[in-house]
């Protein structure tokens, strides 16, 4: 009976693979490796005593769930992405065979894959955004627009499209604030730092000037060489050609300041609710991604510090 029983998985699966090959049109790549997953699903069920697709219950599910993130004494265990694929792959099966009237339930309907791991935002050291905004040199019209493009970004935690999409009339020079479009039409009000304001005032009187002249008539800050707007692309050229031009050999990606941003506010005693509120995030759990941040740094600094942080 057993035999009986794995030979109806095994034919299940073969089943639903043919399911993703002829309806689905599924790429040949992502059907071979559900092909993977699922032997290796036939493999734990006939571990788990399990000889027919009826038998399969959510406990089943979940303790294969489990044994992907654990591993074992012949099988590594897998990585986040990938186990989240192998359950992906279960989930279909089920699906499959509850709609193709193999089983009267879906033992995998309210199994839920992992979420994926929160990556850290990567921020520069201080010391390194210094370099960076100090890498535009001159008084040409190009240099005073992208110091006082990266001095912005910096000091309000701008994304580059909110500071690309900046007008003249955002800015407030008396208050020391920028008003920034973020998000699903949020507006927000973000106060500017000094030096950003001064490099921003130096821009706007010594340069737009001459730029908007080669234009049709903008109310952007910031313009490229034509008079246009400058684009949200011609702004990561000029960060990313900066952090080369200062030595940084760290990966810089447009939210570089951004992150640089949050990450140094935090590190310097700010409310995360505050961080949010300046970043735009609808909502506050957005922003802890900064707080781990923060509490690694700590665990560094303990680690090589404290006389007993290894004890």
């Amino acid at each position: 009976m057993a035999e009986a029983g794995d030979r109806e998985l095994r034919e299940v699966v073969a089943a639903y693979v043919d399911h993703l090959v002829v309806e689905r049109g599924t790429a040949r790549n992502t059907v071979d490796g559900y092909a993977r997953d699922l032997r290796r699903y036939l493999a734990h069920l006939a571990d788990a005593g399990v000889s027919g697709v009826r038998q399969i219950g959510p406990d089943h599910v979940v303790g294969f769930a489990v044994a992907l993130r654990r591993g074992g004494a012949d099988r590594p265990p897998l990585a986040p992405s990938s186990a989240a694929r192998a359950l992906s792959a279960v989930r279909g099966l089920h699906r499959f065979a509850h709609a193709e009237g193999w089983t009267e339930t879906d033992p995998a309907r309210e199994v839920r894959p992992p979420s994926p791991a929160r990556r850290l935002p990567k921020a520069l050291p201080v010391p390194d955004v210094v370099r960076l905004l100090d890498v535009p040199a001159g008084e040409d019209a190009r240099a005073l627009r992208d110091r006082a493009l990266l001095e912005l970004l910096y000091s309000t935690g701008a994304r580059i499209s909110e500071a690309t999409g900046l007008d003249v009339d955002d800015v407030d020079h008396a208050e020391r604030t920028v008003v920034l479009d973020g998000k699903g039409g949020r507006q927000r009000l973000v106060p500017v730092g000094r030096p950003a304001l001064a490099a921003l005032d130096a821009y706007l009187v010594r340069a737009r000037p001459a730029l908007a002249a080669k234009g049709r008539g903008t109310g952007a800050v910031f313009l490229n060489a034509r008079g246009g707007r400058l684009s949200r692309q011609g702004a990561w050229q000029v960060l990313k050609a900066a952090a080369e031009r200062a030595g940084i050999s760290a990966a810089v990606s447009p939210h570089t300041l951004r992150h640089s941003f949050a990450t140094h506010l935090l590190e310097g005693g700010a409310d995360v609710r505050v961080v949010q509120e300046l970043l735009g995030h609808a909502s506050v759990t957005t922003t802890q991604v900064y707080t781990l941040v923060t509490v690694n740094t700590l665990r560094e600094v303990y680690a090589t510090s404290h006389p007993r942080a290894l004890g």
